[in-house]
């Protein structure tokens, strides 16, 4: 047992360390010499856990979201604006998940599965606005698999130009923007009073799947 938690934390570190070195310097640029001196493993143990660069940047890409969880909410819609909220919050704390929208916007990151995260995304977007339709929230003309992948762009694009032009620093100000745009093309009148959508909304949703999580992790004890 001992020794399975000493693995899981090794590869842990050197997750750690490679999404550091991927952040700062990109796919390219990043080299395995440079992640073993930040994770401070040896060669064998970093390769007895990945075979390669690619298969490293591979790990952060699935790592990224490993332990989102979202809180349920009567409201589907608010589940899609906490979603994006939870995530935006994420991006600017976590050096996990700023690494892996790195990688998966990094058009030079030749053979990795960039595609991974963005079916993710429509997946969980297509699967929570087919609930919100069949709970009347949606309006008549949407089309739920359409609208997850415009969503899922548009995110993507915002993300892509905060990092450019401010290093991530106004992303909150831009997500909020473009949810303002994009739920009034989505939702009922009814339903669209009802959504919190303001900045703040990233935080208190933070915290609550972090309360989330910590109880979930009292249960499995």
């Amino acid at each position: 047992m001992a020794e399975q938690v000493r693995a899981i934390r090794t590869r842990q570190a050197i997750l750690s360390a490679a999404a550091r070195v991927f952040d700062e310097r990109g796919y390219q640029a990043a080299t395995i010499s440079e992640i073993l001196a930040v994770a401070g493993v040896t060669k064998g143990a970093l390769y007895f856990h990945f075979q390669s660069k690619e298969d490293l940047a591979q790990g952060v890409l699935t790592a990224q979201n490993e332990d989102l969880l979202l809180p349920e909410r009567p409201a589907k819609l608010q589940e899609v604006v906490d979603a994006v909220m939870l995530h935006t919050h994420r991006l600017r704390t976590n050096p996990m998940v700023r690494a892996g929208v790195r990688l998966s916007l990094d058009v030079n990151a030749g053979g990795l599965d960039r595609s991974a995260p963005f079916r993710n995304w429509v997946d969980k977007f297509t699967d929570l606005l087919e609930k919100a339709q069949a709970q009347g929230e949606l309006l008549p003309h949407v089309v739920p698999a359409e609208t997850a992948d415009i969503i899922t762009g548009a995110y993507g694009g915002v993300q892509s130009m905060s990092q450019a032009m401010t290093d991530h620093r106004d992303l909150g100000q831009r997500v909020n923007a473009l949810l303002r745009h994009l739920m009034p093309s989505i939702a009922q009148p009814s339903v669209l009073a009802s959504l919190h959508l303001g900045e703040s909304r990233a935080e208190e949703v933070y915290n609550e799947a972090r309360q989330l999580a910590r109880e979930q992790a009292d249960e499995e004890d």
